[in-house]
């Protein structure tokens, strides 16, 4: 489980975990799994050598056909990256479930009733997702995605109790 990796690899890969996921990687898979437990040093390089391939071949217009393959292999070949540039992390699909639902919901309730409701949306070390409201009530996000936009107020101004 990710949450069992090195404090250091696990601070690493928040920083990229939604980029590789949006690329294709699959960190529920043991190989996967397996090739992070035993990666100590150099996993920083080796995310963006990643990252810095999957751009590489949508330059191309071609696709990155095994992402977590990908991954495993560059662990364990320990890549670099050779033009490595932070601003590839600013790809606008490139944006966590938690910070997506933040930008939403400003654009559905308007940034001052979202404000007012909601305190943060994120995401704990195990990947559970909520929304945290000021009234200090609690939501997970997957909840909040099949509830919908009205129900979710109605919850957040303390107008319903939930089923």
């Amino acid at each position: 489980m990710l949450s069992q990796l090195d404090e250091v690899v696990r601070e690493i890969l928040r920083k990229y975990k939604v980029v590789l996921t949006y690329i294709g990687v699959d960190f529920e898979r043991e190989d996967v799994q397996e090739a992070l437990s035993n990666a100590f040093d150099g996993v920083e390089a080796v995310f963006q050598s990643v990252i810095e391939y999957w751009y590489f071949l949508q330059r191309d217009h071609k696709s990155l056909d095994y992402p977590s393959a990908c991954l495993v292999k560059a662990l364990r070949e320990g890549w670099t990256p050779k033009n490595w540039r932070d601003d590839y992390l600013n790809h606008p699909n490139f944006k966590s479930p938690c910070l997506l639902w933040w930008d939403k919901a400003a654009e559905v309730w308007g940034k001052d009733l979202r404000n007012e409701l909601v305190a943060d949306v994120t995401e704990t070390e195990d990947g559970y997702q909520y929304i945290l409201f000021r009234s200090g009530k609690t939501l997970s996000l997957k909840i909040a995605q099949i509830w919908g936009w009205e129900r979710v107020l109605d919850y957040g101004q303390g107008e319903m109790i939930p089923n």
